[in-house]
């Protein structure tokens, strides 16, 4: 840093040399800079309780929050009040705001069944868009959000919790790279909790993810997601052959009109997949065990890894590795997305695999209502 050139004989009198002056405008240049590169990102909806995880990043000045799509009073006046926004940043309507504000991504917290109207209104405009899992409620809307996507040449993700835990990334990397257990032969993934209402997810959530049509059906769709977003990453991008599943309501009193239990079966050539997704759970859970032909991997939670080989006596227990920025969160991995230091192609977020969830949800969801097993074209 320069000097100051300060008087002897008066202190309060003082002059700056040039250099200052250079050294301050290139300190305005970067702290400028620096804003610039910042994620600038617009919100359609407040209803689902995700939401929080973009509002605490923008409070902490993670990111740029250009507007916010809400029609919803109640829900205006929560977040208005929770994080001090001013009224100019709401707008009902999201293509008006869009015509208005020009972000790098609009990030989609709604029913799912809206999703096809956020990239209605953002693909046109060559906004790329991020929604919370599933990617849709129907393979039709799934569909058209695809051709919209492509037709716009922008970025249509699906966020998902467990893309970011290091287990996950780790386990795969072990799996698919370092070839540690052979050949994938049997894939088993446990999602869900004690139930929505159980822990408490705000009202207005609870509205919508309880409604077989916003929704798509209850925890089938909540969390039998995950299952079918791992499994289509770990099966190279690859749809089963075949689907069956079983769903039950077991808590018919306060879940009457959706699924609160779903068992599903994936069949591979030369693999098998079971995704147990519940809104039954004793306790919270999100977990991922592979069967190789060598070796087991299970990802036991965000961090901890538990593996055995094929001759081995006993389990190991090991802790993750820290992933690089761009698959650390969310925010991240967009950043370095829009800036192609990264390509989504077949991995957790991307288009191409999330077109396949929706296909299976779809056909698992058949399944469960006609005890057939259905066959994937």
């Amino acid at each position: 840093m320069p000097k100051l050139l300060i008087k002897k004989d008066d202190m309060r009198d003082y002059k700056i040399g040039p250099a200052f002056w250079v050294w301050c405008v290139l300190l305005v240049c970067f702290i400028a800079d620096a804003k610039g590169q910042q994620l600038k990102v617009v919100v359609a909806g407040l209803n689902h309780d995700h939401v929080y995880s973009i509002m605490n990043s923008y409070e902490k000045g993670a990111v740029q929050l250009l507007g916010i799509a809400e029609s919803d009073p109640a829900l205006i006046k929560r977040f208005k009040a929770r994080y001090k926004l001013p009224d100019s940043i709401f707008e009902p309507d999201l293509k008006v705001l869009l015509s208005k504000r020009k972000p790098d991504v609009v990030l989609a917290y709604n029913a799912i069944s809206d999703h096809l109207q956020v990239v209605e209104a953002a693909a046109p405009l060559g906004i790329s868009v991020m929604v919370e899992k599933p990617l849709a409620t129907t393979v039709k809307d799934a569909n058209r959000m695809a051709q919209l996507a492509r037709q716009h040449k922008i970025h249509l993700l699906t966020n998902y919790e467990t893309t970011w835990y290091p287990s996950n990334q780790e386990a795969y990397t072990r799996i698919k790279t370092n070839k540690e257990i052979g050949r994938v032969r049997k894939m088993i993934v446990h999602d869900g909790h004690q139930g929505p209402k159980e822990i408490n997810v705000s009202a207005a959530f609870l509205s919508w993810l309880t409604d077989p049509i916003k929704n798509g059906g209850g925890a089938i769709v909540d969390f039998g997601c995950y299952g079918a977003n791992l499994m289509t990453w770990l099966m190279d991008g690859k749809a089963p052959v075949a689907v069956r599943a079983v769903t039950r309501q077991l808590k018919k009193d306060i879940y009457p009109n959706v699924d609160d239990d779903a068992t599903i079966l994936l069949e591979y050539a030369d693999a098998t997949g079971i995704v147990e997704a519940s809104w039954n759970w004793p306790f919270a859970i999100k977990d991922m065990e592979v069967f190789g032909e060598s070796g087991y991997i299970q990802a036991v939670d965000p961090q901890t890894l538990r593996t055995r080989a094929g001759d081995g006596n006993s389990y190991k227990l090991s802790t993750a590795a820290a992933r690089p920025d761009g698959f650390a969160d969310h925010l991240k991995y967009l950043e370095a997305l829009l800036s192609g230091k990264i390509s989504p192609k077949n991995d957790l977020s991307s288009l191409e695999n999330n077109l396949i969830v929706v296909k299976i949800l779809e056909a698992a969801k058949a399944s469960a209502k006609s005890g057939k097993r259905i066959v994937l074209k």
